[in-house]
């Protein structure tokens, strides 16, 4: 997918930002740590910088990730993990450059249990040629060396040499087996995603993002969120990846930071687009589009598809303020094993992250509280239907108690809805073998005297 970098011509005043740059527009690709998708990225460097490798503080920035947990590879160490950057254990490939599985030894201070443990990894090398690689890698080490969440992918150390073969930079992560969100939702593997597992990942996801932009003593901003960036392990647990392009937030007494505007076609906020502000709230839009490509098994903007069906979000619009149209957009690979309230709920929960005033969307602490209650509702529905129901039961035995062997026209009114709605419970969603919502509402439950 596209990705882009502009600047609209506007000299912007300090009081306006707390980042004012001179920039040059640079093609590149971005990566996912453990996908092997290829997403095109444009991105910004300052003109007036010189290379940050031969400087002193490029050293003195080294010696202080040796204080964090990060551990210091060598590239021969690497070199031998991946089996000399063997093709074979390639599982990424772009223009920062590639991503190898490899195994590494664990250190014996931080074994619990044999010394000859080892760890998989998956190993990024970055192209030795062009300082905007080099610059993420950067702050890919300055950020993942300090922070810490279980829905961050985990940063387990660096390599950093210059000799006579060159420039070495590579980054050591924690490898993720079920690679990235992008693979299963939209690359069209084999077993596609349960819409449970669809609900889950978003809860992971946004919790990753209030992380950064609420429970840290500085707030940062991710930038790049979308289904490439949101990689799975083993247990389908999702976690955030590709810190590149994370920027610090505004400081206190500012609202904004403005900057080149960088990020994928389709994901970024409108705002940010047009005048180069960001806040949290960008990433929360963007949150919003994740949403609707779980709900539809669609990119943000597919170019294959027919025109009116290339960008999602125009896509799905007249879809999803028509009740009996919305299962018209739901991904056909779930076989209809879906609970169809819960999908609605979901894009309900997506318009407002998408709403066009940033100020009135949700804190992603606000949706990952709302997911919670989605996946609750959708995971134990009997707990949101019991009450009604049993409340009918009771007025149905009532009725016939009252009213005899010949009910009045009234009763039988009744009656026939209290019979309705026992058929309508009957009814068994095949996905989760509980009722079906789309079928029955709590508007059918009366009583009456």
């Amino acid at each position: 997918m596209k990705c882009f970098h502009f600047t609209n011509g506007e000299r912007r005043d300090d009081e306006d930002a707390t980042v004012t740059r001179t920039s040059k527009v640079s093609w590149a690709r971005s990566l996912s740590v453990a996908s092997s998708s290829v997403d095109t990225r444009r991105s910004e460097f300052d003109s007036e910088s010189r290379d940050f490798s031969d400087s002193i503080e490029f050293h003195e920035f080294l010696s202080q990730r040796r204080a964090n947990d990060l551990r210091m590879f060598s590239f021969s160490e690497l070199k031998s993990a991946t089996r000399g950057f063997s093709r074979a254990l390639l599982i990424g490939e772009g223009g920062f450059g590639c991503v190898y599985r490899g195994i590494v030894r664990v250190p014996k201070e931080d074994l619990d249990e044999s010394p000859d443990s080892k760890m998989d990894v998956a190993i990024k090398q970055l192209n030795r040629n062009g300082f905007q690689g080099h610059k993420e890698w950067i702050n890919e080490v300055n950020l993942l060396g300090v922070i810490k969440h279980p829905n961050l992918v985990k940063l387990v150390g660096y390599c950093a040499e210059d000799d006579e073969r060159g420039i070495q930079r590579l980054l050591v992560y924690e490898l993720m087996h079920n690679k990235s969100l992008e693979e299963h939702l939209l690359v069209r593997v084999p077993s596609p995603l349960t819409w449970i597992a669809r609900l889950k990942i978003a809860q992971d996801a946004a919790r990753g993002l209030a992380y950064l932009h609420e429970e840290m003593d500085f707030q940062l901003i991710f930038r790049d969120f979308k289904t490439s960036n949101i990689l799975l392990d083993e247990d389908f647990n999702a976690k955030l990846s590709d810190f590149g392009l994370a920027r610090q937030g505004p400081v206190e007494g500012f609202s904004h930071i403005s900057t080149s505007v960088v990020g994928t076609v389709g994901y970024a906020a409108p705002e940010y687009v047009h005048t180069g502000r960001l806040t949290a709230k960008s990433d929360v839009w963007s949150f919003g589009v994740v949403l609707y490509e779980l709900i539809t098994g669609r990119r943000a903007v597919e170019r294959n598809l027919p025109r009116n069906e290339q960008k999602l979000l125009e896509w799905v619009r007249p879809y999803v303020s028509d009740t009996r149209k919305f299962h018209l957009i739901v991904d056909p690979r779930l076989e209809g094993e879906y609970c169809i309230k819960s999908a609605q709920k979901l894009a309900s929960l997506a318009n407002k992250c998408l709403t066009k005033q940033p100020k009135s969307r949700p804190k992603m602490s606000e949706v990952v509280d709302k997911l919670g209650s989605i996946i609750s509702e959708t995971m134990f529905p009997e707990q949101s239907i019991s009450q009604p129901v049993n409340k009918t039961e009771e007025v149905e035995e009532g009725d016939e108690a009252e009213t005899g062997p010949e009910p009045t026209k009234q009763s039988n009114n009744y009656l026939k809805k209290v019979f309705d709605i026992r058929e309508i419970v009957s009814l068994r969603n095949k996905s989760i073998g509980k009722l079906d919502w789309k079928n029955w509402t709590p508007g059918l439950v009366r009583t009456w005297s």
